[in-house]
């Protein structure tokens, strides 16, 4: 019989300290990148790097949700597992409308995960896929695995979508190390061939994972590829983040046409991808809400790891270049959402505070950059630096934060800017004041 200690008799589940109430987190233990997101039949499923067995990374298996509004999730049973020789690593799921595969049929499609099989020696990675047809509840290893193999140590974390306009599968997919981006197009999901590589280019300061390569109509009408690359570290702040190139996709190659930026600008958002299959080609992304850099070091107990809330990704055009925003998805409702209008000629604070902590978002006029500084809302003994915006070209703006257990989100949807930040804030009788001062 098992037996439970004090703290896990008086704790319900969801009510721990620091768990989030409005952003998803596991029942249980360990997570980290989110993998295989794909809507299908009125619901999102989420399928994420999990360890089942602790809160610690380890025994690499992907846990499975589905939620039909990104607010509220049903938690399901481990979708695909570890064995003896492989760690699950990322991935992406497809639904296989055309039976492409074989492993459903026309009228009851199979979903296909493709996914980086990890050997547990470090030693090799290659792509393998996994099947179901009762909607992502059980799933079944491919007995011709894997289906692509380079003898590579380090390759991972395929990003496969449809091409209807070639009617073939694509890939996206990372090799780490060289930071590059690789190619490859496939007719069966089973044999693929391999089309070209991207970089090195950008941020090269830590190794490249989780690619996703999406197309989107700018705000002036003009359409444009943007690719996806997170890096571990060399993130604008330390340890991780997600950067993003605009470009052309030809069909076999991607040119890149403005130089890389930062999707984020705070710690904590790093290996997002988007949903596949959603109506009317929204691009909803979803990020892992923590950074590598501290991310064991997190005090929660029962369960570690959080997704950032649901964002919309859209190119806004400014005068001289596009820019990928990420704000909330209009359907992402919450009382702990707060607005402030901001003059560029009018330094300011926000302080959010809570209990004896707090946390101070600041506007300098001069250096037209907004900081955010949680030394006094953050967890004792884990190290920290400074999370700092670029320059904000905008005579007034909006500070938009959306805040929840142990988190805090700030958007300036005029300028594109997010930053994404933990903080050791609960919002039950959190208060925000702001001051302003007008400098010369």
């Amino acid at each position: 019989m098992e037996i439970q200690s004090p703290q896990q008799r008086v704790t319900p589940l969801f009510d721990e300290n620091f768990r989030p109430q409005l952003h998803f987190t596991p029942e249980r233990n360990w997570m980290n990148d989110p993998n295989g997101l794909v809507f299908y039949k009125g619901k999102y499923h989420l399928f994420f790097q999990h360890n089942p067995a602790g809160n610690l990374w380890g025994n690499m298996s992907w846990g499975h949700a589905t939620s039909a509004d990104l607010m509220k999730w049903e938690h399901l049973p481990v979708a695909i597992m570890h064995d003896e020789i492989y760690g699950i690593f990322s991935g992406s799921v497809v639904i296989d409308y055309t039976n492409s595969a074989g492993f459903g049929s026309l009228d009851n499609p199979a979903m296909v995960a493709i996914f980086t099989a990890h050997k547990h020696d470090e030693s090799h990675q290659s792509q393998h896929l996994a099947f179901s047809t009762d909607e992502g509840v059980t799933w079944t290893k491919y007995e011709g695995n894997p289906v692509l193999d380079l003898g590579m140590k380090d390759f991972r974390d395929p990003k496969v979508i449809w091409d209807a306009s070639t009617h073939t599968w694509l890939m996206t997919i990372a090799k780490p190390l060289e930071y590059k981006i690789s190619f490859f197009r496939s007719t069966d999901l089973k044999n693929w061939k391999h089309l070209s590589d991207f970089g090195p280019s950008g941020n090269i300061g830590g190794c490249w994972e989780c690619p996703d390569l999406i197309s989107l109509t700018a705000s002036d009408g003009s359409t444009h590829w943007v690719l996806l690359v997170s890096t571990n570290p060399g993130g604008p702040t330390g340890g991780s983040g997600t950067q993003y190139f605009i470009g052309d996709w030809d069909g076999t190659s991607f040119t890149e046409e403005h130089n890389a930026q930062w999707l984020d600008y705070g710690r904590d958002n790093y290996a997002g991808v988007t949903f596949g299959n959603v109506d009317h080609n929204r691009k909803i992304f979803l990020g892992w809400m923590n950074n590598w850099a501290y991310s064991p070091e997190i005090p929660t107990t029962i369960w570690r790891g959080s997704m950032t809330a649901p964002r919309e990704l859209q190119l806004l055009t400014s005068d001289t270049h596009l820019i990928l925003t990420s704000n909330p998805i209009a359907e992402f409702i919450t009382e702990h959402d707060y607005s402030f209008e901001i003059t560029s000629d009018e330094s300011c604070e926000i302080t959010i505070a809570a209990d004896d902590k707090s946390v101070v978002i600041s506007y300098d006029n001069k250096e037209r950059k907004i900081t955010i500084n949680r030394t006094n809302g953050w967890f004792k003994g884990v190290a920290d630096t400074s999370q700092a915006s670029p320059k904000i070209d905008f005579d007034t703006f909006t500070i938009r934060v959306l805040l929840d257990e142990g988190s805090l989100e700030l958007f300036v949807p005029e300028a594109g800017l997010a930053m994404t930040s933990l903080t050791a804030l609960p919002t039950a009788g959190v208060t925000l004041q702001k001051t302003a001062k007008r400098l010369p």
